[in-house]
């Protein structure tokens, strides 16, 4: 199987993951978590360019597991952490990952934090190690084992 089928293989199975546990997912830990997760992934890389941005737009506005809250307060949330992160990445990265850690008391939503990631890291279909490697920072910031989810 191709690297690019993987790599879309894996974002919708997260993505059905996700659906399976909407419910759940209402808390605002979950929220602010996802938003900084959205934000740490697109900026991965260092910068952060229109398409990166609009990925992340298109995933508030149609994602049904982030229609649970509001779109504005979401890229309000996603704005900041991004703001934060172009100012001083290394010190806007410690404080997303707090953002993130908020996740970590609740199993559920912390998993589907990191699925969040993968999803937005696959959304280009090229889901690099820059951002799997962001995404297992967020893992170990979470307590979960990166392999649990092929990172």
């Amino acid at each position: 199987m191709a690297l690019w089928d993987r790599v879309k293989e894996s974002a919708s199975t997260m993505q059905t993951q996700l659906m399976s546990k909407k419910n759940d997912l209402k808390s605002g830990a979950f929220r602010d978590a996802s938003m900084a997760m959205c934000a740490l992934v697109a900026a991965a890389d260092g910068t952060i360019d229109p398409a990166e941005r609009r990925r992340v737009a298109q995933l508030i506005a149609t994602n049904e597991v982030l229609q649970n809250f509001d779109a504005t307060d979401l890229q309000r949330r996603f704005d900041d952490n991004l703001n934060k992160l172009t100012t001083d990445f290394d010190f806007g990265k410690v404080s997303v990952l707090q953002e993130i850690a908020k996740a970590k008391k609740k199993p559920a939503e912390a998993r589907a934090v990191i699925q969040i990631g993968i999803v937005i890291g696959g959304a280009d279909g090229d889901f690099d190690k820059t951002e799997q490697g962001i995404v297992r920072e967020a893992c170990f910031t979470l307590d979960l084992p990166p392999h649990e989810f092929d990172l």
